[in-house]
């Protein structure tokens, strides 16, 4: 049975949620929010050491100005009031991408940070302002910069995700089959969960289900 250190979530349906329902794509972004704190007990129940989740890629600045203040003001919020509760559960949070936010913004993930690192029950990468593209060019610019040899070793220490052990499962909600350009080189042997429902509409029982189908998948690793 395989074991599980890391999930990894696009979690895509939030807009078209609040369209279908509220008719309005913030209000799909704040009930996408309760689905998040609901993984996330259902993450340190299962003792899941780490939870990647694509909350901002660099493509969504093309988005309303509107929506990504929006977005940024939940963000805000969520941190404000949950990061006493984050460090009462044992939870680090790690910010992925570049923080190229408001000094606000920027100030108070960077607090977040502090306030949560020496926690280890289970690690929250937060992938803000992320894309995969970037975070290897990234890399390689270190590397030259360095004058070490280009390998997979020096590119897969030179990532935002350094330290972090590759995804075991990526889940995206919201039937769209693509990655979105999320962890294109830390992906290459992840199982892969493309969901029809939209992220608000994701639950417990869905995330134990595909837990639960990954441990009987029997991984070859390239062998036989």
């Amino acid at each position: 049975m395989n074991s599980i250190k890391h999930v990894a979530i696009i979690m895509d349906g939030n807009g078209r949620w609040g369209i279908k329902y509220k008719k309005s794509r913030n209000l799909g972004h704040k009930e996408g929010l309760k689905t998040v704190e609901k993984i996330i007990k259902a993450t340190l129940k299962n003792k899941i050491k780490y939870l990647t989740l694509y909350a901002f890629s660099t493509e969504n600045w093309k988005r309303p100005k509107k929506e990504i203040n929006f977005l940024f003001n939940l963000l805000e919020n969520f941190l404000l009031n949950k990061i006493s509760d984050l460090i009462k559960q044992n939870i680090k949070l790690k910010i992925i991408g570049k923080k190229n936010f408001s000094s606000k913004l920027n100030k108070l993930l960077n607090l977040s940070e502090k306030k949560t690192i020496q926690n280890s029950k289970l690690q929250i990468n937060l992938a803000l302002n992320y894309g995969s593209k970037s975070e290897i060019i990234s890399a390689l610019n270190e590397i030259k910069k360095n004058k070490l040899k280009i390998s997979e070793s020096n590119i897969s220490k030179n990532l935002y995700t350094k330290t972090i052990p590759d995804p075991d499962i990526l889940i995206r909600t919201g039937n769209t089959k693509r990655l979105s350009n999320f962890l294109l080189w830390q992906l290459a042997y992840s199982e892969i969960f493309f969901e029809k429902k939209l992220w608000p509409d994701f639950i417990e029982k869905d995330y134990i289900r595909i837990l639960n189908n990954f441990k009987k998948i029997k991984r070859n690793f390239g062998n036989i």
